[in-house]
């Protein structure tokens, strides 16, 4: 392989969806350390966070949630009215930590 072709083979990689962006693997390993998390009985399920989360929001569309292993948190996404909020939930108490509007 010429020196040219090492150069531009990650590019091809990339363009191709073959290389994963840190980002995108990150969120992959948080939903599998979440689904482990519950399994053991560490934190709740994603459907009893929405549960006790998703009547305080009346008003605003949810648009999903996301993982954070590491503070063992989810972070719900809503928009009202043209912005953007998140709801920051202890995974293992179901309680609101954080709101952002």
């Amino acid at each position: 392989m010429t020196r040219k072709n090492l150069f531009v083979l990650p590019f091809v990689l990339a363009l191709s969806g073959l290389v994963v962006a840190p980002a995108q693997a990150q969120g992959r390993d948080d939903q599998g350390e979440a689904r482990k998390e519950m399994k053991a009985g560490n934190v709740l399920s994603l459907r009893e966070i929405e549960r006790r989360v998703l009547p305080q929001m009346r008003g605003s569309e949810y648009l999903g949630p996301a993982y954070d292993a590491t503070a063992r948190a989810y972070r719900l996404k809503f928009i009202r009215d043209g912005r953007v909020s998140y709801v920051d939930v202890d995974a293992r108490t179901g309680r609101i930590i954080n709101r952002s509007r």
